[in-house]
């Protein structure tokens, strides 16, 4: 491992002056400070994390809250995409990450006091229950805290514009001369209901109403259950001629049913998902989505983390809204004329 010494006596100054011009002080030339630097990196050195911490009183390690059935979020491609973009950001940074749970060598503790155990500087939380006490207690901690996909009213949250991504995607399906949409969503959340009411209110806008026997839960990513409900919309005495469904994979559970009946997509019905995940351009035909911003709303949380530690003093709680986009694909087949726009 290389240390300071050794770039002292590559350099042929003193350790002092190598710590000095590695720290940024202002008592050094500027010649010195850049062969100093330049050496240091040539040769791979890196400041032992456990000094830099005492100088600075900080870790440079940020925790990651991901929770789904792998305690990780990792298998959820949406986060999974997220949560690259802030490790990326928040390593160009100096940062590192860990992963915070519940458990510490399966002694059952609080995700705060795992918090607390990893030293962590800050903490970004997702894909977990928001209302579970123990995230409560950490969000009302004096620990930096950035949530995704959630608002809460004392912290910075980073969000998916799920209104708008829906309200395009509706439009959409308009355009293309849908009047009976029946709409899959997920489990209730701020998400679910955000894209809910947006639904209704596009309708609205343009004079448009659907039963309720149009509109149908299903879990998040559950090709099942997105079968069973696409089952129950297609045996409806007057069946929709465009299903949306509450993500891209829930939409591939919808595809495998509708083509289990022998039904062409979208000759005989059009369908829409939602994400914009890479495997649904892959399909044929390739999958009318709304793509999320993945790589935007990482970065931003892992930003908005780190200013927030490093600048404690001047940070405003602010809600980031991020938008996404409608990818057409080739699932919604034109049925009549678009709904005229309001």
């Amino acid at each position: 491992m290389i240390s300071m010494k050794d770039i002292a006596r590559e350099c042929g100054v003193s350790v002092a002056t190598v710590s000095k011009a590695l720290n940024d002080y202002s008592d050094i030339g500027e010649a010195t400070r850049r062969k100093v630097r330049e050496t240091a990196e040539r040769l791979g050195y890196f400041p032992n994390s456990s000094a830099r911490a005492l100088k600075t009183n900080k870790t440079y390690n940020l925790g990651v809250l991901f929770v789904d059935k792998a305690n990780s979020g990792l298998t959820h491609d949406f986060f999974a995409h997220i949560l690259e973009s802030f490790k990326v950001t928040a390593e160009k940074q100096g940062y590192d990450i860990t992963f915070v749970t519940s458990n510490i060598a399966s002694k059952k503790t609080s995700y705060l006091e795992h918090c607390r155990y990893r030293g962590v500087d800050g903490v970004v939380i997702a894909c977990i229950d928001f209302y579970d006490p123990g995230i409560q207690d950490l969000v009302q901690s004096s620990l930096p805290v950035v949530t995704i996909d959630h608002v809460f009213d004392s912290r910075i949250a980073v969000t998916s514009n799920n209104v708008k991504g829906m309200h395009d995607l509706v439009e959409y399906v308009l355009s293309r001369g849908h009047r009976r949409i029946a709409y899959v969503h997920g489990a209730d959340s701020s998400v679910t209901r955000n894209r809910l009411a947006s639904f209704y209110h596009t309708l609205q806008m343009h004079g448009v109403s659907v039963p309720e026997s149009y509109i149908c839960e299903a879990a998040y990513r559950d090709v099942r259950g997105a079968e069973a409900v696409t089952e129950h919309l297609l045996d409806l005495p007057q069946p929709p001629t465009c299903i949306l469904y509450p993500d891209d994979i829930s939409c591939v559970g919808g595809m495998n049913e509708i083509r289990e009946r022998g039904l062409r997509i979208p000759d005989d019905i059009s369908i829409a998902g939602y994400d914009g995940l890479l495997f649904s351009r892959l399909l044929s035909p390739a999958m009318t989505t709304i793509s999320q911003d993945t790589d935007t709303i990482g970065r931003i949380a892992a930003e908005k983390l780190i200013s927030q530690i490093e600048n404690p003093k001047t940070t405003i709680i602010e809600t980031i809204v991020v938008d996404g986009k409608l990818v057409e694909g080739g699932t919604v087949a034109q049925v009549g004329p678009a709904v005229p726009l309001k």
